[in-house]
């Protein structure tokens, strides 16, 4: 009776989520259930000190449980109140601050770099207080000069190729001695041969809209000890958990609740901190702490608590100002998060954020409570294996009959399940975070042990970006979940033969049995996240829905372009359709208007598809010039409602029940899909096609050439064939991203 009236006047408060007394009384009233299933936990169901082999493991998954609720409590108070902001006036440009664009690269390509350097140069601010760096990783001395003459060779080809790019599109180039303390030290690097007021910060693959600076730095007028404005980060390309369960259309990105609510939350108490890229900062302010801070690998979160330790402010903004890229591969995304996760428990180790000097107690417990969350794997896995020892060795690790467990853990997992719709419902469906936690947990359970041993051993690896996979397959990393997925189902089937032919049944048997089912879901949904279905679009598509004029010889005809990559455009003629033949591609110039200025880039008829009766038709850039990029930075980031819409049209409120219902659907489709790529029923695959011009360098300038030949299976027009550079000159680029499929250079196919 107790719970259900707790759980009752909880539920009242969540009617009014705007309103802050009703929102305090939620929170006052979910706490008061958590704790009330922590002392039951705490005070009636550990096992007796005095069986081993029961309270060892039992004490272990009630730390994992306490953990959890320790988190819940920092959660609490972090998204207690988050901000929303509004853009301050950015004054008039007499008065603006002079800015510094840093753009750090390791092993991108040129045309990922291009297009993210085209879209820095269009943002819209004074050009006489505007630079822009291309930092070069890459190309540095030690590399161009290494004794491998693999290596050499690679490094100075990338060295004069990115040069001669960066003098083709007017922005500086710089490559240091060598790279000591990765991204860190070449940011600090940036600082060294540049004096701008306020620094940029944007990864390779992260292209800003036209309005970036004017959203921005105008919160610098209103607060002179504020050091950093950051802004979420956007993606155009599905994660491999929604590309693999085919999400990303309709879900909320997992990303989204941490820049959409929790950094927001964060902003209250002054503790959002640097992301590592879409960020403005002070140059003063990082003066004071010798720059860009690289003790641990993720520099970003550690450069920002050294500031707030100076008593320096931050600022965040809810509002998608850039485009980039996720990895694309399952591998590349356990990558990605080992490195964070590593990097979070460096800080929480060596600078103990929790007893730092400088910091109010707010900021103390959101960043130790940031750092902490990395050690969910370790309550993840317990979570999944505790069942284990009971269905199959009879330990009683968790004291508790029926009436019990419903009573205090039924109600508290009710209550969390309604605070996380509550919270996070907009932007994270029921069962997701679960799902992610445990796909990461799998393989971060390793990296965490690796770090606690020794804290100053992980080393910075960049992540692969721009991807392709040619087949249907698992991921090399598969095999630890079919092995976890066949363990937990063992133990399905075995508890259910132990309630038939047991001839009382326990109480507690029940529980564990049911518990290890939802377990047994969560894995086999997971492997849908393993079997990876095949992606061979490295350009990922923008809706734009901008009027244009298309010319076709004398013809003129008004069209409307629906989408944007950096590879084509996809139009829909509002006018008759003129004659096209893809056997011989028709050539085209496409027009668009800004303001009393026209853009004009070429194009070719590359294909023809049908939508809801309307037929659109794909057509790819004829040549790759400084030109070409800047259109290509027009089209796509020049408005940004685009990401803004596109967001919204995701973040839709899923109950409870849905969730669970489409969830368990997955568990089911999912494993049998995994199982039937293990099997070798399905294999998909295609040959790439050669379907946008390259670019090509002679004489250090970028210049159009012909398109290679098409293949006669070319469906869409935004997959780009890799760099293209003459034999002659610097040759193809032999350090960019490693690519699951084929690599193009000209008209040549090599595996």
């Amino acid at each position: 009776m107790l719970s259900f009236a707790v759980l009752g006047v909880m539920f009242i408060g969540m009617t009014k989520p705007d309103n802050s007394t009703f929102r305090l009384v939620t929170f006052v009233f979910a706490a008061i259930i958590a704790l009330r299933y922590g002392f039951w936990r705490t005070t009636e169901t550990l096992p007796s000190i005095s069986e081993p082999l029961n309270f060892i493991p039992g004490f272990l998954l009630y730390l994992a449980e306490m953990y959890c609720l320790c988190m819940l409590a920092i959660s609490f108070f972090m998204v207690v109140d988050p901000i929303k902001r509004k853009t301050p006036d950015i004054g008039a440009n007499a008065d603006l601050p002079t800015v510094d664009v840093f753009i750090p690269s390791y092993n991108e390509d040129a045309e990922l770099l291009a297009v993210t350097l085209a879209a820095a140069k269009s943002m819209a601010y004074p050009k006489d207080k505007l630079k822009i760096y291309l930092l070069d990783d890459g190309g540095t001395d030690a590399k161009r000069n290494h004794k491998d003459p693999h290596v050499s060779l690679a490094a100075n080809r990338r060295h004069d190729q990115l040069k001669a790019l960066c003098e083709a599109m007017g922005v500086q180039y710089h490559a240091r001695q060598k790279n000591d303390h990765a991204k860190a030290g070449n940011l600090n690097e940036g600082l060294k041969i540049s004096k701008g007021d306020l620094v940029v910060v944007f990864d390779a693959d992260h292209a800003p809209v036209r309005d970036f600076l004017r959203e921005t730095v105008g919160f610098f007028r209103e607060d002179e000890k504020l050091f950093l404005v950051q802004t979420p980060h956007y993606f155009l390309n599905p994660d491999p958990l929604e590309k693999n369960l085919q999400t990303f259309a309709r879900m909320p990105s997992e990303n989204e609740m941490f820049y959409s609510i929790l950094q927001r939350g964060l902003d209250k108490w002054n503790a959002s901190f640097f992301c590592g890229s879409a960020a403005v900062l002070r140059r003063s302010a990082l003066e004071t702490v010798d720059g860009f801070s690289g003790q641990s690998i993720t520099e970003d979160c550690e450069t920002a608590l050294s500031l707030h330790c100076q008593g320096w402010n931050s600022v965040y903004i809810d509002k998608p100002l850039i485009a980039g890229l996720q990895p694309e591969t399952f591998v590349s995304f356990i990558g990605q998060r080992a490195r964070w996760c590593q990097g979070m428990l460096q800080i929480l180790i060596l600078n103990r954020p929790f007893l730092a000097k400088g910091l109010s107690l707010p900021q103390r417990l959101c960043y130790a409570g940031i750092n902490t969350f990395w050690l969910f794997p370790l309550s993840r896995l317990a979570f999944m294996f505790s069942p284990l020892l009971y269905i199959f060795f009879s330990l009683e690790i968790y004291k508790a009959n029926i009436l019990e467990f419903a009573s205090y853990a039924v109600t508290y997992l009710v209550s969390s399940f309604a605070m996380q719709s509550y919270l996070y419902g907009k932007v994270r469906w029921p069962w997701i975070s679960e799902l992610y936690e445990y796909v990461q947990a799998v393989f971060l359970f390793g990296s965490i042990i690796s770090v606690v041993r020794n804290p100053r051993k992980p080393t910075f690896n960049v992540t692969a970006k721009g991807q392709t996979l040619d087949q249907s397959k698992l991921s090399p990393l598969a095999k630890p979940y079919f092995a976890i997925f066949f363990l937990l189902l063992a133990a399905a089937l075995y508890s259910g033969y132990r309630v038939l032919t047991e001839p009382v049944a326990s109480e507690l048997l029940l529980i564990v049995a049911m518990w290890n089912l939802i377990n047994l879901g969560l894995a086999g949904a997971a492997l849908g996240a393993i079997a990876e279905r095949r992606e061979l679009r490295r350009n990922q598509r923008l809706p734009v829905k901008r009027h244009a004029l298309l010319r076709i010889a004398d013809a003129v005809c008004t069209v409307i372009i629906q989408d944007a990559s950096s590879g084509g455009v996809s139009i829909e003629f509002v006018d008759p359709e003129p004659k096209m033949d893809l056997a011989n591609p028709t050539r085209a110039q496409v027009e668009v208007r800004r303001g009393g200025q026209t853009i004009a880039f070429n194009v070719v008829y590359r294909s023809r598809r049908t939508m809801e009766k309307t037929s659109i038709y794909g057509f790819a850039f004829a040549e790759r010039t400084p030109a070409t990029f800047m259109a290509i930075a027009e089209l796509m980031y020049s408005d940004q409602s685009v990401l803004q819409d596109r967001l919204v049209r995701r973040q839709v409120r899923r109950n409870f029940f849905w969730g669970t219902s489409r969830f368990a659907l997955w568990s089911l489709t999912e494993s049998l899909r995994a199982v039937r790529y293990s099997a070798g029923l399905i294999r998909e695959s295609v040959a790439h096609s050669f379907e946008d011009a390259p670019i090509v360098l002679q004489d250090n300038k970028v210049v159009p050439v012909g398109l290679p030949a098409k293949t006669a299976d070319a469906a869409v027009p935004v997959n780009t064939a890799p760099i293209h550079t003459s034999p002659s000159q610097v040759g193809p680029s032999q350090a960019s991203p490693v690519h699951s499929g084929p690599v193009h250079t000209g008209t040549q196919l090599y595996g």
